[in-house]
């Protein structure tokens, strides 16, 4: 499948290249009940506010501080109702007790879902320090942890990262079933496309190509060999009422814009 010539956007409702990557975000939190979801990024953040005003009202979400909001405010806007506590202790046992879905960046990404967010280059002497392991460990081993790349290409998506900070299938599963109970990689999205690890050997899958890339661009801009089916189905488009609420409501300044170019 060549993926089409037109670009991404829909004669139905003009939407943009951002604006399917915040549905596509937002559709990792579809049903996922009262899970705190921890976006990084911009399109992340918009995405997790599109799911709760929608189809999934019981997601919780946080200030970026210590509490939980009760409203859904707008980028960059303050919460006019708080309605619980939480702090840092009680963020780590949502985490220990797979009760937050996290929506990690990823400076490198390899075919299994093991990420690099710490170092570029040998561990020893790195040609360039990042920002460190972190949590990602504790986060991908104990919940729900997917990513989101807003610049796709042979730089991120690579055969073997330089050091592993998120742990990915492969890993997982060399460390036994103390690592494998709760690990779980739902989503992988980027400016290109959906991808998920729902193959025999849990390695990256293409899910769904956004409007306007072919299968052809989108595997020159990987750094290893995709699962692509037959048929790839497109990112889905979002609809009217999600538009209205993206563009008005959530995001009005356009800082979607910003993270993901047209």
């Amino acid at each position: 499948m060549n993926g089409g010539t037109s670009p991404a956007k829909t004669a139905a409702t003009t939407a943009t290249r951002a604006e399917y990557c915040v549905v596509a975000c937002a559709e990792a939190w579809r049903d996922a009940g009262e899970v705190l979801a921890a976006p990084m990024g911009t399109v992340p953040a918009i995405g997790a506010r599109l799911a709760k005003h929608t189809f999934s009202p019981d997601l919780l979400l946080t200030d970026g501080e210590a509490f939980l909001i009760g409203d859904v405010p707008a980028i960059g806007a303050k919460a006019e109702v708080v309605e619980g506590w939480l702090p840092y202790r009680g963020h780590l046992t949502l985490v220990a007790t797979g009760r937050r879905h996290v929506m990690m960046g990823a400076s490198q990404l390899d075919r299994y879902g093991n990420q690099n967010i710490c170092c570029i280059g040998d561990w020893e002497r790195p040609a360039r320090q990042l920002l460190g392991v972190r949590g990602a460990p504790v986060n991908t081993l104990n919940n729900p942890t997917s990513y989101w790349v807003p610049r796709h290409s042979k730089r991120v998506f690579v055969e073997r990262v330089d050091m592993v900070s998120g742990v990915g299938y492969d890993r997982a599963a060399a460390a036994g079933p103390s690592a494998t109970r709760y690990h779980r990689i739902p989503d992988v999205i980027s400016d290109l496309g959906v991808f998920d690890f729902e193959t025999p050997d849990r390695t990256m899958r293409l899910r769904s190509l956004h409007p306007g890339v072919t299968v052809e661009q989108l595997t020159e801009a990987t750094g290893f060999a995709l699962t692509v089916p037959d048929e790839v189905p497109r990112t889905r488009e979002p609809t009217a009422a999600e538009l209205r609420l993206i563009r008005e409501v959530i995001d009005p300044d356009g800082l979607r814009d910003r993270e993901v170019r047209s």
